[in-house]
């Protein structure tokens, strides 16, 4: 098992060199709205597929205390993705006249989705909720649905987004099969 600690230290790796890249002089933040858009939806794929996973595989059920650092994870660099996005734009006007396209919307409304997720992904907050917790962190799903048509709207494309979110489909699909046909 990996210390939540260093877990926590290999996710923000990649948000450091991103942020030292950023504040270069000849800083291209355009170039840097890609990969980090990349990295929080692989990161929220990977969160959700933990659970369909230790359904098929039992004894891997110590993923599970790694998926809410991974959810977490997956809202910060989408908020660093919208960081780049702003800066990049330049102009609140230039961000509202391209508001209206489907490629810049649904990354707004997936983003939106990922912050109460955020916010209530802690210990107080699953005490606070009680069994309200639960149904709240299922926003996790549609926001992974825009998060998908995000990613082909913006490169005009099925093909990547689906290398991405096909085995995320595929594993929530096992949740169908009868109990019996599922490994141990």
């Amino acid at each position: 098992m990996v210390p939540k600690s260093l877990l926590w230290v290999l996710l923000a790796l990649p948000a450091l060199w991103w942020a030292v890249a950023a504040v270069q002089p000849d800083a291209d933040l355009e170039a840097l709205l890609h990969p980090t858009g990349e990295l929080s939806a692989r990161l929220l794929i990977a969160a959700l597929v933990v659970t369909p996973l230790v359904r098929l595989v039992p004894r891997w059920r110590g993923l599970i205390r790694y998926r809410r650092a991974i959810g977490v994870a997956a809202f910060g660099y989408g908020l660093l993705h919208l960081v780049f996005y702003v800066i990049a734009m330049g102009s609140l006007d230039d961000m509202l006249a391209e508001l209206g396209a489907r490629g810049i919307w649904t990354g707004w409304l997936a983003l939106l989705l990922m912050l109460p997720l955020a916010l209530t992904s802690n210990q107080a907050a699953v005490r606070a909720l009680g069994r309200s917790w639960k149904p709240l962190q299922r926003l996790a799903y549609p926001a992974a649905l825009l998060t998908l048509l995000h990613w082909v709207f913006v490169h005009d494309g099925l093909t990547s987004a689906l290398l991405h979110f096909v085995p995320l489909a595929l594993l929530e699909a096992t949740r169908f099969l009868p109990s019996q046909r599922r490994f141990a």
